[in-house]
């Protein structure tokens, strides 16, 4: 009996101790394995960390970078104010401008027609275009067929002209001699030549006989190549044989604005 009870007590001790050694190599394992990811985890850990020290830099960076493009942004736009403001205020020049040298036409066009409102409409004509003031002074009024010389009629109405230039300042004059298509004959070679000592007459005596300034006088001949007409017809012939006397009013503070 007793030396059953002893087989069995000694069964259970060899029992427990394989029970126990099992179970300690079973827990080494486990914290090998816990050692094991703790190793792993710490990596990722530490990868991490050095990602988000990452992200906030390009984050800082980013808001720097915003900044600076929110303050670019704000000088641009007060650059662009204050563009907007100085051309608008050009605009308002330029047209204010504008509209001064229309209004010096206008009254001047009015000036010239009182002047010369002894004159028959189909002697002369006085017209804007293009911004310039146009005196057409026809060739019956001035001169005989193929002459360059000035009748005395013609000479007043030139008289009447000069009058109101040189009581207006800033003006040019350009004197162009005009021809309808008919082939010269005679003292002159050709229509062109013709209609440039018809202007030439013109200028002489408005700067001989009636003092006009000679420094705002350009003379040229266009011969028969600028027609107001049909040439082809007796009536279109004689608007084509013509004087023109353009003034304009200096633009030279208008070329100055838009230049700048």
């Amino acid at each position: 009996m007793k030396k059953c009870a002893f087989f069995i007590l000694s069964c259970i001790l060899v029992f427990s101790s394989c029970v126990s050694k099992k179970k300690l190599l079973s827990e080494r394992s486990r914290v090998k394995n816990l050692q094991t990811d703790s190793i792993f985890t710490h990596s990722d850990l530490r990868d991490c960390n050095s990602k988000v020290a990452n992200l906030e830099g390009e984050k800082a960076e980013i808001q720097k970078a915003m900044s600076n493009l929110s303050t670019s942004s704000q000088a641009t736009i007060e650059d662009s104010k204050l563009t907007i403001i100085t051309q608008a205020k050009r605009l308002k020049d330029l047209q204010t401008l504008i509209q001064s040298q229309k209004d010096i036409v206008n009254k001047l066009k009015k000036t010239m027609a009182d002047a010369l409102i002894n004159f028959k409409p189909d002697e002369l004509s006085v017209s804007i275009k293009d911004g310039k003031l146009y005196v057409s002074l026809q060739e019956k009024l001035l001169f005989k067929s193929g002459s360059a010389v000035v009748d005395p009629k013609g000479k007043e109405a030139l008289q009447s002209l000069a009058a109101v230039l040189n009581a207006t300042q800033d003006i040019s004059v350009d004197i162009e001699g005009h021809t309808d298509n008919v082939p010269m004959k005679g003292k002159y070679e050709d229509n062109w030549s013709l209609s440039t000592e018809r202007a030439t007459s013109i200028v002489r005596i408005l700067i001989n006989d009636y003092k006009v300034d000679a420094h705002n006088i350009i003379s040229s001949g266009r011969g028969e190549f600028y027609p107001v007409a049909d040439n082809t017809t007796t009536e279109g012939k004689a608007r084509n044989r013509r004087t023109e006397i353009i003034l304009s009013p200096n633009l030279s503070e208008l070329f100055k604005l838009i230049n700048q």
